[in-house]
């Protein structure tokens, strides 16, 4: 990269289309020239809802005693794979509407750009690890099903039993009531009801890594794959600019590569907050649902080291670890309006 291109990349972080400070809420000392960059605050970690705070806290100490950011990034989730009160991530998960814990995880490398993920895999405690193996020792990107099962068995991962007493019996009075058709009911997502681990790393190098692991929506049909697993949708990095997660309703990422999205909108010069913030109205744009039904949600972390977040669902926070400390931050949630196609505001 170039010094003017670096140059461009550190101004615009700190710089709104309008002309304000954006992250005036980040603080991450920046170098004036990237070419130097400032270390202090690195390596730096992000990651979705406060429950991330321990995974990125977990990581920021594996990077430091290892040097290795992948350990870091797959590590870090397993804290919260491990968490059997998270019913979002890992073991613990509200199963399928069959009682089946199906899991989606995938691991991105900015430097060499590869990745690697694994889809409805089942009885398995990490499945990020098993998208590293994916992404390491196979030509491929994505393994599914029991494929990706035998795959992890054979690599030496156990079968684990991932269905918690709890998640059983309440997977059981869901089966009772059989109020609504699964195809017409929608997940709640806020601050009460926490979907997905998504984290973004960045070493003192300036390269830039990601990972991201779900249950998935709970009760779902059995096969059902969401946005977590799928490079450039709940997951993307590119170490030129930056990277992105997701966390929500899959689908409403899947359909428009959200991720990806949120790194195109920071190549062309938007701070992190506000690249997600413009993938959000992008989306809305096109999507049919208003804001209020979205349910997306987006972290975003540049090379500079500038991040941010915004998205649709009230009370969304995001976690950020380095060896300065820690903090959790509230996202800057989105207006209830978007901007239409004509430019005219709809809900």
């Amino acid at each position: 990269m170039s010094i003017s291109r670096r140059k461009f990349i550190q101004n615009s972080a700190c710089i709104s289309a309008t002309g304000a400070i954006a992250c005036s809420q980040n603080p991450v000392p920046a170098a004036v020239d990237l070419g130097e960059p400032s270390t202090n605050m690195r390596p730096l970690f992000i990651a979705t809802w406060p429950f991330g705070k321990f995974s990125c806290e977990a990581a920021v100490k594996i990077a430091t005693d290892s040097g290795s950011m992948l350990d870091a990034i797959e590590k870090g989730i397993w804290v919260t794979e491990n968490d059997v009160k998270n019913a979002s991530v890992g073991i613990g998960g509200i199963p399928n509407a069959d009682g089946q814990v199906e899991l989606d995880a995938c691991i991105m490398s900015g430097p060499d750009h590869n990745a690697g993920s694994v889809a409805g895999i089942r009885d398995i405690l990490h499945p990020i690890s098993v998208a590293r193996l994916v992404m390491e020792s196979t030509p491929h990107v994505m393994l599914v099903g029991d494929g990706a099962k035998q795959f992890a068995i054979k690599n030496g991962h156990p079968e684990t039993n991932l269905l918690t007493d709890q998640q059983k019996s309440n997977w059981q009075n869901w089966q009772r009531k059989q109020a609504k058709m699964l195809q017409q009911s929608q997940p709640k997502i806020d601050e009460d009801h926490h979907d997905t681990i998504a984290m973004l790393g960045l070493d003192s190098d300036g390269n830039l890594y990601g990972g991201c692991s779900t249950s998935g929506w709970g009760y779902k049909i059995p096969g059902r794959v969401g946005d977590s697993p799928i490079i450039g949708s709940g997951l993307y990095v590119d170490n030129q600019v930056g990277a992105a997660g997701a966390t929500g309703l899959g689908e409403n990422v899947m359909r428009h590569c959200g991720s990806f999205l949120v790194v195109e909108m920071m190549r062309q010069g938007a701070a992190p907050t506000e690249a997600c913030e413009m993938a959000v109205n992008r989306i809305a744009e096109i999507d049919p649902k208003n804001l209020d039904n979205l349910d997306i949600n987006f972290i975003a972390l540049n090379k500079a080291g500038a991040y941010g977040a915004a998205g649709t669902s009230k009370g969304f926070k995001y976690s950020v670890s380095s060896p300065q400390g820690s903090e959790i931050i509230d996202a800057k949630a989105m207006s209830v309006k978007a901007i239409g196609p004509e430019g005219g505001n709809r809900k």
